[in-house]
């Protein structure tokens, strides 16, 4: 019987859902998920969880300042949230307004510059800034919280909203389940013999638009830019010849790790796009483990972590962590998963 969109539903109380993050980044809990058992931890027993020769494989995407206040050029309000960068002057993204801006108009952008109008590309209208686009979007933009956080972006927000591995400017949200590492944390994981290698994955807004059909077949994935470094490709042989497991921190990694995959469990180097959409029955080629945080009702990451782990495993998880208290979302608790 072929799975719906209904199968992944669930109700969620409107208080399980973080709106700020914990003081300490590692301080989070940690549902482990192991089969049909499952274990309360927090986040800092990571390393005793994980076995010397393992791989953490992380995205090191950084988050863009990529929402833009501002106004069209009859005086109307407006939003702009950039999807990403294409070219240097110009971004492709998502536009609000009470009537939608028209090409060759233009839209004044935080009362600091003017955006050009050139068209739309589906759901998105492409942008020509008057400038490095990047630049702009850095100095004058805001931090794109969720739209499940309920207030405006914080100063502090500007460190927890990023993980601390963040390198390569791209994202429009953050990859969550790296947000609990801390510098300590990754000594002591390095000082027990699990090695740590990186990819890039630059999130888009689409990681928060609802699955809009019954029949999960005719959905259709948003695209996203990757890139896995030769080093990476490497540390995940070198893991796989040892014994070790891959374990991706967070669905952005593994996305990227399974777009990349060959079909004796390595990866190809180098840049790509995927719209890879993962449900129960997919054959996961490179990832053994994985820790990610609690996603939406009805999400795309919500039918990765069930293709993981097993439906049932996954309702029954979900159970206990709203029954249990955990905190749910993007600055919420996490949980690891063993492949089923």
């Amino acid at each position: 019987m072929a799975l719906t969109l209904a199968d992944f539903d669930y109700h969620l109380p409107p208080e399980c859902i973080a709106q700020a993050p914990l003081t300490e980044r590692s301080a989070s809990r940690l549902l482990v998920l192991k089969g049909n058992a499952l274990d309360d931890r927090v986040f800092t027993d990571l390393p005793e969880l994980l076995v010397p020769g393992d791989l953490l494989v992380m995205n090191d995407t950084r988050v863009l300042h990529a929402r833009l206040l501002g106004q069209k050029d009859s005086g109307g309000r407006i939003e702009v949230l950039v999807e990403r960068v294409t070219a240097d002057d110009e971004v492709l993204a998502q536009v609000r307004a009470s009537k939608p801006p028209k090409a060759g108009g233009s839209i004044r952008l935080e009362e600091a510059f003017d955006a050009e109008v050139l068209g739309r590309e589906g759901e998105f209208y492409r942008l020509r800034f008057p400038s490095a686009a990047l630049e702009l979007i850095e100095r004058h933009g805001r931090l794109p919280l969720p739209p499940y956080i309920e207030r405006a972006a914080a100063s502090a927000d500007e460190e927890r909203y990023q993980t601390v591995f963040a390198r390569e400017r791209g994202s429009v949200a953050a990859p969550t389940a790296g947000l609990h590492f801390d510098a300590p944390l990754l000594e002591r994981l390095r000082d027990r013999g699990i090695g740590i290698a990186h990819v890039t994955l630059h999130v888009g807004a689409g990681t928060f638009q609802p699955v809009r059909v019954h029949d999960l077949s005719e959905h259709r994935m948003h695209r996203e830019r990757y890139v896995v470094p030769q080093a990476t490709a490497e540390a995940i042989a070198a893991t796989r010849e040892r014994g070790g497991r891959v374990v991706a921190v967070g669905t952005t990694t593994l996305r990227t790790l399974e777009s990349a995959a060959n079909a004796d469990g390595s990866v190809k180097v180098g840049a790509g796009e995927t719209a890879i959409f993962i449900t129960p029955g997919f054959e996961f080629r490179v990832v053994d483990v994985l820790i990610t945080n609690f996603h939406l009702p009805k999400s795309t990451l919500l039918m990765l972590v069930a293709a993981f782990a097993g439906m049932d495993e996954i309702r029954a998880a979900y159970r206990h962590a709203i029954e249990s208290g955990y905190r749910f979302f993007s600055y919420g608790d996490a949980m690891l998963i063993d492949k089923k």
